[in-house]
């Protein structure tokens, strides 16, 4: 991701300026150095050197590994964007809400898709009425993983599996929708037994209920045909986006009222781009960011409990979330879409080259 849709989208995002690169790798170090024309080149030995000469950091390290390089960018006053899962445990996102807030910085976990305006007039659309009172919502995302990609060589303790990987954006899409938070949730977890799946489960399919009485289920899944869809449906109409979650394709939503269906495309737009501008403009302004570290902070709080219900074999119980800043069509920004970059020594989830 950092090779294909990270770094090249500063190109527009004018108000931010790639100034380090932290790899292990001395060869990328090098290349991706000399292509983006960056002086500053560092090794994860070298972090608190990269924090030194950054106003913020971009952080795509693994998930178990957020809140260490977050805690200590906010200790040394640097801003910090965090790709989801913010972390792995509720603790962990405290902490580096905590961290942020007490040196003064700017968090921001990078939901990408609270900038999309597809995404955003779905949102607007199950507020309006359209739809009549959004009843249920159903979502299904999957892909096929390899062995040794890390969303399967790390165990779920670390923040591997589906649930962490894919379920978050489920997750995120039913609570913006409903404007709510679950108050109870339950989930089951199954594996085919291949020996990808012996540190995490293959798939998960979950339920959470809803104030209101309104329900909200999905799977995610590593080991099956790609899809990516959410279907919103409501009293009198029924809202799809299919795709829903990608951001290397446009989005696609049709809605269905009376027999009839209205469709409508949103071509693909750089939303890396447009989250980087957004970021970056909080830091200027001193505006405190949406999605915020309280945002990363519902979604773990959620993924945990469906890990415990799987556990468990029962319904987990939510306590009361205090009420936060939402998306609204406000944050909607546009940048044109890229090519795709050429890319060294990396592979997609799927194994192909990135």
């Amino acid at each position: 991701m950092s090779q294909v849709a990270v770094l090249p989208a500063f190109r527009d995002a004018q108000n931010s300026e790639l100034v380090a690169i932290v790899s292990s790798d001395a060869e990328k170090r090098q290349k991706l150095g000399k292509k983006y024309r960056v002086e500053h080149l560092y090794t994860y030995e070298e972090y608190e050197q990269a924090l030194s000469v950054v106003d913020a950091v971009y952080m795509v390290v693994p998930n178990h590994l957020h809140r260490d390089y977050a805690v200590r960018a906010a200790k040394a006053g640097v801003h910090v964007l965090c790709e989801k899962p913010m972390a792995v445990t509720e603790e962990e996102c405290e902490s580096m809400i905590e961290a942020a807030k007490a040196n003064g910085v700017k968090l921001m976990i990078a939901y990408r898709l609270h900038f999309e305006k597809g995404n955003l007039e779905a949102e607007q659309l199950a507020q309006s009425g359209e739809l009549g009172d959004p009843r249920f919502f159903s979502s299904d995302f999957a892909q096929q993983v390899v062995e040794n990609n890390i969303r399967v060589t790390e165990p779920v303790e670390k923040g591997g599996g589906p649930v962490y990987d894919m379920g978050v954006y489920c997750i995120n899409a039913a609570r913006y929708l409903f404007q709510a938070e679950p108050t109870s949730v339950l989930a089951c977890s199954a594996s085919n037994g291949e020996p990808r799946f012996q540190k995490v489960d293959e798939m998960t399919s979950v339920v959470m209920r809803f104030p209101d009485e309104r329900l909200a289920t999905f799977t995610c899944s590593f080991a099956a045909a790609d899809i990516s869809r959410y279907t919103l449906v409501g009293t009198t109409a029924v809202l799809t986006a299919n795709p829903a979650y990608e951001y290397a394709s446009g989005i696609k939503r049709q809605i269905t009222k009376g027999g009839k269906s209205n469709s409508k495309s949103f071509p693909k737009r750089d939303q890396f781009a447009a989250e980087r501008v957004y970021f970056s403009d909080c830091i200027l302004q001193d505006k405190e960011p949406e999605p915020s570290g309280m945002e990363g902070l519902a979604d773990v709080r959620i993924v945990r409990a469906l890990y415990e219900s799987a556990r468990t074999g029962r319904s987990i119980e939510l306590s009361d979330f205090p009420d936060k800043q939402r998306p609204t069509m406000r944050q909607e920004i546009h940048r044109p879409s890229q090519g795709k970059p050429e890319t060294m020594k990396t592979e997609s989830p799927s194994g192909e080259a990135a």
